[in-house]
């Protein structure tokens, strides 16, 4: 378009200097500026030819576009319902981007060799049934972590829970006033970081305990089934938990609760719990925790199934027991790992716990330890052992004084991603005829099993749930 622009102003200007000319008298110097006309024309023509020659052909588009184009832009044209709705899209995408949501299915096999009356393996947390196909658990999790880093501090967890495992947990009468009401909420807690140092973390709702090494999901646990100790130490906590990073390898938390396994209170009194985490780098671990509180009830429910006698919500307390219990529980609690090589992990726990119904009874103790070894044999197989020790001296645990120790091993082989078996044997003794056998009256001294766990599980949240 330049190009073509000199040139018309060339010829434009042409006859002006001609003109201004032709005032000349000769004829002879008018034919010789004509002359020098055409030449000059020429000479122009050949270059405006060479510079269109060197001209892009996205740019010979352009130039020939822009002789045909209109003096007035048209208007774009008006947004369709699908652009308008861009914007919501976006803000659904982005939800979900930040939201994981995942799903697991437990189940297993289990044989108990001394054949006990009504299938039932006493003294386990999950793995409670024997020569019958089970499912432990079957979950659902929805979580937005909270992200201070991109101004998100605030977020939320909730697991649903459904099979055996709830009865174990929250479905039985010795842990809830109204165990109906909590049965398939294994977690449900919102959080909020607080632009405090490196963040103050605080939690409130419900929650998975931490006293103690093992936890509820069987894929993120050394063996398929759980301890002593897990059975005995509490499986969850509802209140507010503080939890502080002083710095990466050293970190602070603080809980008030109900108390142990007690979504709602079994009496006035909340209980508290001091916690530390250390750590070293990636290969070690340590955490200690002392956990204090009245874990006795002082009231009577109502579990009638018509009406309540009062206007009230079925199985509220409505009676006050007398004399009312005022003993307190004091658990220590302490264990680590260890990740001595790349491919084995060890790990060690010791528990110790005082309990009194009322402050001037005879205190019941549980001592108790474990130890823990996990060899990674291939990517997809590995090989684990468990060996541990209880002193139940006043029935805390088992609801008779007596010493009690068990071996597991365990071997797993992952078939996929999401899809891990685990094959494990395990043998529980007792010092006095504790376990159940094939006779009415007839007690064993020790329990064997030998269990087959499959677990599958799919989602986005990665590492342990």
């Amino acid at each position: 378009m330049k190009l073509s622009c000199l040139f018309a102003c060339f010829l434009v200007s042409a006859p002006i200097h001609v003109f201004a000319q032709s005032s000349q008298p000769a004829a002879d110097q008018t034919a010789e500026e004509v002359r020098r006309l055409k030449t000059l024309v020429q000479q122009l023509e050949s270059r405006v030819a060479q510079l269109e020659a060197q001209q892009s052909p996205a740019d010979s588009r352009q130039a020939n576009s822009s002789r045909v184009e209109d003096a007035q832009t048209p208007a774009p044209p008006p947004a369709t319902p699908n652009q308008a709705s861009s914007a919501d899209d976006r803000g659904i995408l982005d939800f979900f981007q930040n939201t994981t949501i995942d799903v697991g299915i437990d189940g297993y096999y289990d044989y108990n060799f001394n054949h006990p009356l009504g299938r039932v393996n006493l003294l386990r947390a999950y793995d409670v049934t024997s020569n019958s196909f089970s499912l432990n658990q079957a979950n659902l999790i929805l979580e937005q972590a909270p992200s201070p880093t991109t101004g998100r501090r605030a977020g939320a967890r909730l697991d649903l829970q459904f099979g055996q495992a709830t009865e174990t947990l929250q479905g039985s009468a010795a842990n809830e006033l109204r165990p109906q009401v909590y049965r398939s909420i294994w977690q449900a807690y919102g959080t909020y970081v607080f632009p405090m140092g490196s963040g103050l973390t605080v939690d409130f709702g419900k929650w998975g305990s931490a006293l103690g090494p093992e936890g509820n999901y069987s894929k993120d646990q050394i063996n398929y089934s759980r301890s002593y100790l897990f059975n005995f130490l509490p499986f969850y906590h509802l209140g507010f938990r503080a939890t502080y990073n002083v710095s990466p390898r050293f970190a602070l938390s603080y809980w008030l609760v109900n108390g142990a396994n007690q979504a709602e209170d079994f009496n006035g009194f909340k209980s508290q719990n001091f916690e530390i985490v250390l750590k070293r780098g990636n290969s070690f671990t340590w955490t200690s925790n002392y956990y204090f509180g009245q874990e006795s009830r002082d009231v009577v429910p109502l579990l009638n199934p018509g009406f309540p006698p009062l206007p009230t919500q079925p199985g509220l307390p409505a009676a006050n027991l007398v004399p009312e219990p005022d003993g307190r529980e004091h658990i220590f609690d302490n264990y680590g790992f260890w990740n001595a090589t790349k491919k084995l992990t060890l790990g060690g726990e010791f528990d110790y716990v005082i309990n009194r119904q009322f402050q001037r009874s005879s205190p019941a103790h549980l001592t108790g330890g474990a130890a823990y070894a996990r060899y990674q044999l291939t990517p997809k197989s590995a090989a684990a052992a468990r060996t541990e020790y209880v002193s139940d001296r006043g029935g805390l645990f088992s609801g008779t004084s007596q010493a009690l120790k068990e071996a597991t091993l365990t071997y797993e082989y992952k078939l996929g991603d999401g899809f891990l078996t685990r094959m494990e044997w395990r043998r529980d003794f007792s010092n006095r005829p504790f376990f159940l056998s094939d006779a009415l009256a007839g007690r064993k001294k020790q329990q064997t099993t030998a269990t087959l766990g499959i677990m599958w599980w799919l989602g986005r949240k990665t590492g342990s749930w």
